[in-house]
């Protein structure tokens, strides 16, 4: 069976709703389409995003304040079982991890926090500490995982257009590059770069600065897998072309 998923940061989904939401699901297909930052709780939401056709649907919504942060799984295939967060309640009341567990594979739908305000590079830190160690136990218990989302983290200087320039912004900061370092010491490959190791590929641009035009951007979306899943991935893509966001779509391809 083949299965494609798509993950992207909308950037608010009502927004993008306007922008021609259901019309790209239409086009692309996706059996599991991926959402981070959606700025709303599904009571906020009309019938077409909070119940769509043909999908089942997981939201995890920020409980702290109205507006901010938040993910959503859509899927055309029903999840064994589903859940949110990982049981820290300073990072599960932010709504940033949507997790479903499809039996071959566990998928884990995250919106990483951003490390650019006062203190919250440190909540950063300890989130990817704390995520990765209730992944460590998925693991553990037999689970193969995709972890698919924006981490808010370019990882290498191929990966963001002026690296240089970046050095101590966060977001390409060694002490956030590292934590990358480590979850591909750890086994997760990061599907993208199997497949293109190109430069010039960005799936995040600034529009203050009106950067995507010439994209200067940086990549800070990603399928990474688990080793032990990566035989059955044949193909990941990011469609650089899909307007509507600040982030375009990432895609991966399985075949199980």
């Amino acid at each position: 069976m083949k299965i494609k998923i798509v993950s992207w940061n909308v950037n608010g989904i009502r927004a993008v709703q306007k922008k021609g939401l259901f019309d790209y699901l239409k086009e692309e297909d996706p059996d599991i389409f991926c959402v981070q930052e959606t700025k709303a709780s599904p009571d906020q939401l009309d019938d077409a995003l909070r119940i769509p056709e043909n999908y089942h649907v997981l939201y995890h919504s920020c409980s702290r304040k109205k507006g901010y942060s938040g993910v959503a799984t859509f899927s055309k295939i029903k999840p064994l079982s589903c859940s949110t967060g990982f049981g820290i309640e300073n990072f599960d009341n932010e709504g940033r991890v949507a997790q479903t567990d499809f039996g071959d594979f566990v998928l884990l739908n995250v919106y990483f926090p951003n490390g650019n305000m006062e203190g919250r590079l440190q909540y950063k830190l300890e989130f990817f500490e704390h995520f990765f160690a209730h992944c460590s136990e998925l693991r553990k218990n037999g689970k193969k995982l995709i972890i698919c989302g924006d981490y808010n983290i370019a990882h290498k200087a191929i990966d963001l257009s002026r690296p240089k320039e970046n050095i101590k912004v966060s977001g390409f900061l060694p002490v956030e590059t590292a934590w990358l370092d480590k979850i591909v010491a750890d086994g997760y490959v990061d599907s993208f770069r199997e497949f293109n190791k190109e430069p010039g590929n960005y799936t995040w641009w600034n529009m203050k600065t009106f950067s995507r035009p010439k994209n200067i951007g940086w990549r800070i979306d990603y399928h990474f897998v688990t080793e032990d899943l990566m035989d059955k991935v044949t193909n990941a893509k990011i469609q650089k072309d899909i307007m509507g966001s600040d982030h375009c779509p990432v895609e991966l391809e399985l075949e199980i």
